[in-house]
């Protein structure tokens, strides 16, 4: 299931992108995709509804951001090996975690603000992954049962 969020900043309608490619408002049936509606409960019932019976919403509507108020934004630094090699560092031998502040979430084609004393930023395409529910020591076996779902992201940072 291809869920997203159109409409104008601030005023984003929750959607599903149906198989015949056309975008559809689930509005009626999710307030919005926020850490209060991301869970596997919801995903499921999501995936019981006749998409072809919802409201199409042009595909001209802006895309946002995959989901609004994440309660955090945990990355891994330098888990791509042949980045590293270009930055000159090591591979690390244990994951480098770091916060980013989620006010840097924004949608495909938004602004993205680069800080004006910014004298190298560089970007890289990672794989987002939204967690669907509490997630706490648990072993990497059991680490795709708390996925809801992903997303392309641009790593932009200096």
């Amino acid at each position: 299931m291809k869920l997203l969020r159109c409409g104008p900043l601030n005023k984003e309608k929750p959607a599903v992108l149906d198989k015949n490619g056309k975008i559809r408002d689930i509005s009626s049936h999710i307030d919005d995709l926020n850490p209060q509606n991301i869970s596997l409960t919801n995903l499921e019932k999501l995936k019981k509804i006749n998409l072809e019976s919802l409201p199409e919403i042009p595909s001209s509507e802006r895309i946002g951001s995959c989901i609004v108020n994440p309660g955090k934004f945990v990355a891994i630094g330098l888990n791509y090996s042949d980045h590293a090699a270009e930055t000159g560092a090591k591979i690390p031998t244990e994951p480098i975690v770091f916060m980013k502040a989620t006010s840097c979430i924004v949608g495909p084609n938004d602004n993205v603000v680069i800080p004006k004393n910014s004298k190298k930023t560089d970007w890289e395409v990672e794989i987002a992954f939204v967690v669907g529910k509490e997630t706490k020591y648990i072993k990497e076996e059991d680490a795709q049962d708390h996925i809801f779902g992903y997303c392309l992201a641009n790593d932009v940072s200096e």
